[in-house]
């Protein structure tokens, strides 16, 4: 398994040069301390913890997996300890409420935290990176009294969180789920239901599980109009916040996976468990759309924690491997080979795993930086924020997670024969990052999200402000060197806008043209969304190399990765583009029953 090392160097490279981080923070009125110094030495310390602690765990976890017996879940050795010294270090504090114990660091800082702990050991960051969407919910949703019995908990670490949403016979079809809520006399709810998927569901690294749960009330009306939310705690809280008798939640079995087999992904079955409603009955939905779309960018990060760690052990092979000559004459003459990074195919694929990990790096920021700006400002600036949110979140979920996948499927590549090979870690790699495509909603209901609800649906308003930020840039940025980039940039962002219109025509005409687009449109967004962050960084970098700051080898890599990008992966979009515009009719003119021949 490769030795995680953070990128430090182009992750404060996006936070301070790109994305102007300190200048954003010190104008949000409750984020002025998130200077750069201070964002660079919680980041710097958290690559520490991230490097020394749980690195050297992921392999380990993942050959012991997590364990069940009688309801309750081990987790593998060193886990529970290291999720320890993450609540004494105060990380689960960190971008949470201060007036509930949180250190009020901004969600961006948070989400560089994140990124590090989940490249180290994913399987591990899945146990509080649950809690982050508890939290978010609860301070969105709870009610006072709610908040400090749990979200103080929630936020110290002592207690994790979860997210109950998928049954057996349901999945993304929420609108299906059977679980019940009763009223009892007491103000609380008997749930009643069995809850499948469920990931930190159980485990042994904290002394409280608070399950964030939807189910039905009695006189509920159906589909996704009748689920209410409700806080199901594994342990019952008293009313002086101390833990009282165990809760009717059980475990009942943890799957045997595919991959993040030191995650317990959880069966859960509730017998009248005591449950408590959390905002409005039958609008339970909307609420947990709060903790959904926290896990949605969170899942974002996966595809980039596995893209980049896959590249880190590629790299480090690419360069000790021998094997062959160069093409065009030996480049270790005096060994007995040139090692592989000399051959066209190695760098192509290793280029690709860079430019994907260094693009999606800056988008993944970005995001987190708008998800700030919602909270802390307001009017007309939270607004613009949240649209973007509202856009670009589909597109990073899915987008990333597949060309995370693919990377991590590159490193195996490079590594030949030895890349199938469990000792090396690179086949773990790829079995982790096969769910991230899965959890959240699958690539293809982003998609739907994104062409039906975030476009069509607004009418085009939601892309019309992105775009808009595409063309500020482009204007504001004319210098000669950048020309092939702004030139192939506007280029995309008019076809992007054409190409939507175009599927938009077709989908008045017939509903299943938007469903027949949908994936290949969100990848070509997606596409033409890296190569407006790979500009910002392009532009960035010649900047520096024109005033001589700096490390230039670092911006001239920028640069040529840049360049990498826009002419190998980029035009990756015709297909993108040529697909949807041939129609619905050759995926649904087939009878059902010729799909057997």
């Amino acid at each position: 398994m490769p030795a995680y090392k953070a990128p430090l160097r182009d992750m404060q490279f996006v936070m301070h040069d790109v994305l102007e981080s300190e200048a954003l923070y010190q104008s949000l009125p409750c984020f002025e301390e998130a200077t750069a110094d201070l964002m660079n030495a919680i980041v710097e310390e958290g690559a520490k913890f991230a490097e020394n602690v749980l690195s050297p765990l992921n392999q380990s976890g993942d050959e012991e997996s997590c364990t069940w017996n009688d309801g309750e879940v081990k987790t593998p050795e060193g886990f529970a300890a290291a999720y320890q010294q993450y609540v004494e270090n105060g990380w689960a504090a960190l971008s949470a409420d201060p007036n509930y114990g949180g250190q009020g660091m901004p969600a961006f800082v948070g989400s560089v935290v994140s990124e590090m702990v989940g490249t180290a050991n994913w399987s591990w960051g899945m146990y509080p990176g649950l809690s982050h969407g508890a939290v978010n919910t609860l301070e969105a949703h709870g009610d006072e009294a709610q908040k400090q019995k749990y979200l103080t908990k929630l936020i110290e670490g002592s207690w994790t969180g979860t997210m109950c949403l998928t049954e057996a016979h349901c999945g993304s079809d929420l609108g299906l789920l059977r679980t019940k809520a009763e009223p009892q006399a007491d103000g609380s709810y008997a749930i009643t239901g069995t809850k499948i998927f469920i990931s930190a569901g159980e485990h042994d690294m904290a002394e409280n599980i608070v399950h964030i749960v939807l189910a039905r009330l009695p006189d509920a009306p159906e589909g996704t109009k009748g689920i209410s939310l409700f806080i199901v705690p594994k342990v019952n809280v008293n009313d002086d916040g101390s833990l009282g008798e165990r809760n009717a939640v059980r475990c009942d079995s943890i799957e045997k996976k595919m991959g993040i087999k030191a995650s317990a992904t959880c069966v859960m079955s509730f017998d009248g468990a005591k449950g408590y409603l959390i905002g409005p009955p039958n609008k339970g939905l909307a609420c947990m759309f709060t903790f959904m779309n926290t896990a949605r960018i969170g899942t974002a990060i996966q595809g980039l924690a596995h893209g980049e760690l896959s590249y880190q052990g590629a790299l480090a092979y690419a360069r000790d491997r021998l094997s062959m000559r160069s093409l065009s004459g030996p480049k270790n003459p005096d060994g007995p080979a040139d090692p592989i990074i000399v051959h066209a195919d190695v760098r192509r694929m290793l280029l690709t795993q860079k430019a994907l990990a260094e693009g999606s790096r800056a988008f993944i920021y970005f995001l987190a930086q708008q998800g700030d700006i919602v909270h802390a400002a307001d009017g007309e600036r939270a607004k613009k924020a949240d649209d973007l949110l509202a856009l670009l979140t589909p597109i990073a979920k899915a987008f990333i997670t597949e060309t995370g996948f693919e990377s991590a499927n590159h490193g195996v590549q490079v590594y030949g024969g030895h890349g199938f090979i469990r000792e090396w870690g690179m086949e773990q790699i790829v079995r982790d990052a096969r769910i991230s495509m899965l959890y959240e909603g699958t690539t293809g209901i982003q998609a739907l999200d994104l062409i039906g609800r975030k476009v069509l649906g607004s009418g085009g308003q939601l892309l019309l402000g992105f775009t808009g930020l595409i063309d500020e840039f482009c204007d504001a940025n004319s210098d000669e060197a950048l020309a092939p980039f702004i030139a192939a940039l506007k280029q995309h962002k008019d076809e992007w806008l054409e190409l939507s219109m175009k599927i938009g025509e077709a989908a008045m005409q017939n509903p299943d043209e938007a469903g027949a687009a949908a994936v290949d449109y969100l990848m070509y967004a997606g596409y033409v969304t890296l190569a407006y962050f790979w500009a910002r960084m392009a532009a960035v970098a010649q900047q520096k190399i024109t005033a001589a700051e700096g490390d230039t080898a670092f911006y001239q890599a920028k640069l040529m990765t840049a360049k990498f990008y826009f002419e190998r992966l980029l035009p990756r979009t015709a297909a993108h583009k040529q697909a949807p515009l041939s129609g619905a009719d050759n995926l649904m003119q087939m009878p059902e029953e010729l799909f057997a021949f």
